[in-house]
């Protein structure tokens, strides 16, 4: 089978990572329960930022975020491998721009992902991830993002939310934990 799967906030916690080195650098001691409970994507609202403020912190600490020690949400790595051992297709596709395609891409093999020669997608909108998608006739797809999940309707991949405090809107299969995939592939 052909398994795909967003990186962020899906198999790595970057947006909790990112609320840590925002702490940091603001100088400031916003707790963790703050964060878990935000409504929305955007972590600049719980630091009193606008959307703005908050737009121009991330980019100027991007190479941070993206690229320090980020974590990797428990047993992602670990079910990943099981998958690609057991002959299955592993695809990454991430909306990330195009001028961080080698180093995410490298960033996964350094953190012990399987990621195979043509099957890591970077660069793309949300909106034309449904593409890729659709053009690599996945069955099944894993992803945190409202905006992605809710363009893949018509397709037919069977479709998995990674449970965050921002979806909880949205009625589909979820997954909380990594280690809940192989289960539900017994089925």
């Amino acid at each position: 089978m052909k398994f795909g799967f967003d990186i962020d906030d899906t198999l790595i916690n970057l947006r909790e990572h990112a609320f840590h080195i925002y702490n940091d650098k603001l100088q400031q001691h916003v707790g963790l329960d703050v964060f878990q409970a935000l409504p929305s994507m955007e972590i600049h609202s719980a630091f009193g930022l606008t959307k703005e403020e908050g737009g121009k912190l991330w980019s100027s600490l991007r190479d941070d975020i993206y690229y320090s020690k980020c974590a990797v949400f428990p047993h992602a790595r670990e079910v990943l491998q099981e998958l690609v051992k057991q002959g299955h297709e592993v695809y990454y596709i991430t909306a990330r721009a195009p001028e961080h395609t080698d180093r995410t891409r490298q960033w996964l093999i350094d953190n012990d992902f399987p990621v195979a020669e043509g099957h890591f997608f970077c660069g793309m909108s949300d909106s034309e991830k449904v593409h890729i998608i659709d053009e690599l006739k996945l069955d099944y797809y894993f992803d945190d993002k409202p905006a992605v999940l809710e363009t893949l309707s018509h397709l037919p991949v069977n479709v998995y939310v990674k449970d965050r405090s921002y979806n909880q809107h949205l009625q589909l299969p979820r997954i909380t934990s990594w280690d809940e995939l192989l289960e539900v592939l017994k089925k």
